[in-house]
């Protein structure tokens, strides 16, 4: 197991697996400058690591992240504009790092998920939620929108139940979050780190750049005309059925035995 030093999350390695853990519960984890700059930091430290396959983002304590921390709210109301365009950028940039990531993001909601939390959530690749997890979109409520995090909520439910829930500010149970897909899964909550455990397996299983190459795959067609859908795909494809994971992904198929990527989490390191 491997730790990282910062002040506002937690960052551990075990295995493939990079935990980032929102690391401040006394304040249910609402974020500040400090902990957006360290969030930056602790992806950019997971791309680079080439032992990184997958990153676990989840909240220490009973809350996931309760959106903006209320000190940095009363910090913020004397900004210049420019100073709130530059702290705007910031959070914008963190997400579009997280959502665009070459490796899989999962999310564990293991609590409150309050504007910006519900953001980083929606940013993930898998969200797994707590029965216990309650979701926001309140930024209306003291006169503001949740316009940072709006392209990756309305990706992640669609502009119709977007429109409800940016407009209303009402609380959104795990149920509720499951129904209008903001999330993938609700488990118990005792169960919630078990189940991280097994999705990271599964992700473990697949194949590194096969996975980039999804989300690759997901991040650009979407914008593509079919005309350049059509030989973007074609080259995808065609370069990883030459490429070393593709070749050793065929032949361990054929030869009816796992590929050499594949690897599991001991069951003890998700707690």
């Amino acid at each position: 197991m491997k730790e990282t030093d910062y002040q506002t999350i937690k960052v551990i390695q075990e295995k493939a697996v990079l935990f980032l853990v929102l690391n401040r519960p006394e304040v249910h984890n609402a974020f500040n400058i400090q902990m957006i700059n360290e969030m930056h930091r602790a992806f950019q430290q997971a791309v680079a690591d080439e032992s990184v396959r997958v990153v676990i983002l989840t909240g220490e304590g009973k809350s996931f992240c309760a959106g903006a921390d209320l000190n940095w709210m009363r910090e913020i109301i004397n900004f210049s504009f420019d100073q709130n365009l530059d702290e705007s950028r910031r959070v914008a940039a963190l997400l579009h790092q997280i959502y665009a990531l070459p490796k899989p993001v999962l999310a564990l909601v293991n609590g409150a998920a309050i504007g910006g939390g519900v953001g980083f959530a929606c940013a993930c690749d898998v969200v797994v939620a707590s029965e216990k997890a309650r979701f926001g979109l309140s930024e209306v409520k003291i006169g503001l929108v949740p316009a940072a995090i709006s392209p990756y909520v309305i990706r992640r439910i669609g502009e119709a139940q977007a429109r409800r829930y940016f407009l209303t500010g009402e609380r959104i149970s795990a149920e509720r979050a499951l129904e209008i897909g903001l999330v993938n899964e609700v488990v118990p909550a005792e169960e919630l780190r078990k189940r991280g455990r097994e999705m990271a397996n599964l992700l473990l299983s697949s194949g590194p750049r096969a996975m980039a190459s999804c989300k690759e795959l997901l991040f650009k067609v979407p914008g593509m005309s079919l005309e350049e859908a059509k030989e973007f795909t074609a080259r995808m494809i065609a370069e990883l059925r030459v490429s070393q994971e593709g070749q050793e992904g065929m032949a361990a198929f054929l030869e009816k035995r796992p590929p050499r990527w594949a690897i599991k989490m001991d069951s003890d390191e998700v707690s």
